[in-house]
């Protein structure tokens, strides 16, 4: 099993986007990589925090490449606009791929620059190692499946 986190707006709908595909195991909904411990949904939606709203993916390899999964991850953002996606802005809607797999980091960069022939405008998607991930509160876990009709941001269908 291996381990991938990526933030791209609101999380409730990436979460869900990446629960449909085979070989993901699990995914929960977190804060990353900001300064404050243990944040809370309105500390993060403040913007004080650092932190980015994101989805943390275990996967396994054997059915599901890191590869395909950016593929997948660059097919629903805009990798362009910094500190927003959809309707939703603030640095806690940044895009960014966070890695624990220092491994991991030149499948990473080749997509990066891969996706970036596809724009005229530079990416502004942040790649770091993950440093800090911190599960958000339990009503936003699994939030689309709760809510069918709740609020997203990206075309599941």
């Amino acid at each position: 099993m291996k381990n991938i986190t990526f933030a791209g707006g609101c999380f409730w709908g990436i979460e869900e986007y990446f629960s449909r595909i085979d070989g993901v195991l699990s995914t929960t909904v977190g804060y990353v990589n900001g300064h404050k411990k243990e944040p809370t949904y309105e500390e993060v939606c403040s913007g004080r925090t650092g932190h980015a709203e994101a989805v943390s993916l275990d996967f396994n390899p054997d059915i599901v490449s890191l590869k395909d999964l950016l593929k997948a991850y660059w097919a629903i953002i805009d990798p362009t606009v910094l500190n927003r996606q959809g309707p939703d802005r603030g640095t806690q809607y940044r895009t960014g791929i966070y890695y624990k797999d220092p491994l991991d980091l030149p499948v990473i960069k080749e997509s990066l620059n891969q996706e970036q022939l596809d724009y005229v405008d530079p990416i502004v998607t942040e790649v770091l190692p993950l440093d800090y991930y911190y599960d958000a509160e339990g009503y936003h876990q699994d939030y689309l499946k709760k809510n069918p009709g709740g609020y997203c941001h990206i075309k599941l269908d």
